[in-house]
């Protein structure tokens, strides 16, 4: 007769699927957003491994195209940070909506759970394309019933000293108010501490 141990919790695996901003563009890998993160949640007793699938420059139909790649991680939450590039670049609000949905829908159908983080467009598009590509992740939150974080650059966005000096990336010290605003969510949908 044999004895087997009790099989170990699995650890949950929350994949950041994103752009530079995700990935970490002018930081070291542990600075990176990912990685704060997952420090941040095991800091509070929390175990998950944050896996950092961010490209810099990508779009989101860079995104939609590695998707699967992404996906072999099986994680268990996506945090789809994609469309600041978009954006930037002026892409129709209507085909990064529909990169956006069908990316969405990929990843439900993979089993795991996505937090949207929003993106806004610059104003020097026009209002017109401000106010479709604004909108576009409130829509898709509430089509496919996704929990929405509006603006991942919230409380970053426009303040020099917690950006690079690109003025479009976080800093070290942006990365951190970053985390601390959206890893309360994150962690609500992981279960919170093990």
């Amino acid at each position: 007769m044999s004895v087997t141990a009790p099989a170990a919790a699995r650890v949950p695996v929350i994949l950041g699927f994103g752009d530079s901003l995700t990935a970490g563009y002018g930081m070291t890998a542990a600075q990176a957003f990912p990685a704060r993160l997952e420090a941040w949640l095991h800091e509070r007793g929390i175990a998950a491994r944050v896996v950092n699938a961010g490209v810099s420059g990508d779009t989101t139909a860079g995104g939609l195209a590695r998707l699967d790649w992404a996906l072999a991680d099986k994680p268990d939450l996506v945090i789809l940070a994609l469309g600041a590039n978009d954006a930037l670049r002026g892409v129709e609000p209507s085909a990064v909506r529909d990169n956006l949905d069908k990316t969405i829908g990929k990843i439900e159908a993979s089993g795991a759970k996505v937090l949207l983080l929003g993106m806004l467009a610059p104003p020097n598009w026009g209002d017109e394309y401000k106010r479709e590509f604004d909108g576009i992740f409130p829509e898709l939150a509430r089509i496919h019933h996704l929990p929405l974080y509006p603006f991942f650059l919230e409380g970053v966005a426009m303040k020099p000293e917690l950006n690079q000096p690109d003025g479009l990336h976080p800093n070290e010290r942006g990365v951190a108010v970053l985390v601390d605003r959206i890893a309360p969510l994150v962690a609500d949908l992981i279960g919170g501490a093990s």
